[in-house]
């Protein structure tokens, strides 16, 4: 099959959820047999190359504003794609799903995935939550197919919108344990820093976690890996109110990232929203004892493994965090427990299959439920389509 995916800032993934999922995915995909292409946003795909681990990169412009970026790049690669021969396309995020509706009325087959209710974030302006929330029914009722990432999504846009949905969670891959090497420049030496890994926006939490943070009783410090998102002015009020053990690296990843997860002593995810947290899940692979806030996406990923306090309590998070700081035997166990949990559930490999059986069913005209795939269908590439 000829795959197009769109909605995502690009790949390879460095900063951004979606861009990791988009990318593993991807990857499979082509290692599967199929032709895919990933519309790239040329801020964060800054390589000339025009292939990635066998995917097609397509670089359009956008732009780079908050409440332009993501729409304008979609809008120019849906354009794009219309004469092109895809037998798939693929919108990621409910913003971008809303112009789904294009393709479609052009014969083309679509599915799309909801990654969260994106109107529900403190960045955007009325006109953009006005958009957006038009776009959470769009997103169910144009596209060929639906996909949602956690199950908390999949039953809250089935009851409000009495349409079928798909739950094909995010995952993660296998860890890759790092000793302490990069990160010793933040002066970290390992067991020694609570982790934060997230996007600095108000709906992860930061703002919560520093204010608990300075409230603790210990020694350790708290590392914050994430940058602004369009949101500066949030990112210079986290660095005002916090202290002198306070960390923030800006974005990470490769080995800086898997050092930081291996050798944390242990991960908070103080979110007020989430669709399927996925460094959540990362900090789950590698292990780390997880503190995490009570909304439903990291209570299904944690279920009864973690430490859980109430929502927007910094109090609440205080005492959780004191509670795993004073009992590491705790922490370690929780962590064990969490890893083994995690990895059984969330494997990238599993939802590249299920995926692509969905994507097998929509291009024939089938179904546009996963449940109602037969599971020996062939996955082989249809040859000569498109």
């Amino acid at each position: 099959m000829k795959i197009a995916i769109l909605g995502t800032k690009g790949i390879p993934a460095t900063w951004g959820g979606i861009e990791r999922h988009v990318e593993e995915l991807a990857s499979r995909f082509v290692r599967m047999g199929h032709d895919v292409t990933v519309y790239c946003r040329p801020y964060y795909t800054t390589s000339s190359d025009e292939f990635y681990n066998g995917i097609r990169i397509r670089k359009l412009p956008t732009i780079k504003l908050k409440n332009y970026d993501a729409i304008t790049h979609t809008f120019l690669a849906t354009l794009h794609l219309l004469n092109k021969d895809y037998d798939i396309v693929h919108y990621h995020a409910i913003g971008p799903a809303g112009l789904s509706i294009i393709p479609r009325l052009l014969g083309k087959k679509t599915v799309a995935t909801v990654h969260g209710l994106d109107w529900q974030r403190e960045k955007w302006g009325r006109r953009a939550r006005t958009y957006l929330k038009l776009s959470e029914r769009a997103v169910v009722w144009f596209p060929h197919a639906t996909i949602a990432v956690s199950r908390f999504l999949k039953d809250y846009l089935e009851k409000k919108y009495k349409r079928p949905v798909n739950y094909i969670p995010s995952a993660v891959s296998d860890p890759v344990v790092l000793k302490p090497s990069a990160i010793r420049s933040y002066g970290l030496e390992g067991g020694d820093y609570i982790l934060f890994v997230a996007r600095l926006v108000p709906e992860k939490g930061c703002h919560f976690l520093i204010d608990a943070f300075k409230q603790l009783k210990t020694d350790k410090k708290l590392v914050v890996a994430g940058g602004s998102s369009h949101s500066d002015r949030y990112v210079n009020e986290l660095r005002e109110t916090a202290n002198d053990r306070v960390v923030f690296t800006g974005y990470v990843y490769g080995d800086e990232l898997h050092e930081l997860y291996s050798n944390a002593y242990c991960y908070v995810q103080p979110s007020t929203i989430e669709g399927m947290p996925i460094t959540l899940l990362e900090a789950v692979a590698y292990g780390r004892c997880v503190v995490a806030s009570d909304i439903p996406p990291n209570l299904e990923v944690v279920k009864d493994t973690g430490v859980i306090f109430e929502s927007k309590n910094v109090e609440d998070l205080r005492g959780a965090l004191q509670s795993v700081i004073d009992n590491p035997d705790l922490a370690a166990e929780l962590g064990r427990k969490t890893q083994a949990m995690g990895l059984a559930e969330y494997s990238y490999d599993s939802i590249a299959v299920k995926t692509a059986m969905l994507y097998a069913a929509v291009a024939a005209g089938r179904v546009g439920l996963i449940e109602e795939i037969d599971p020996v269908m062939s996955l082989a590439p249809k040859r000569g389509v498109g």
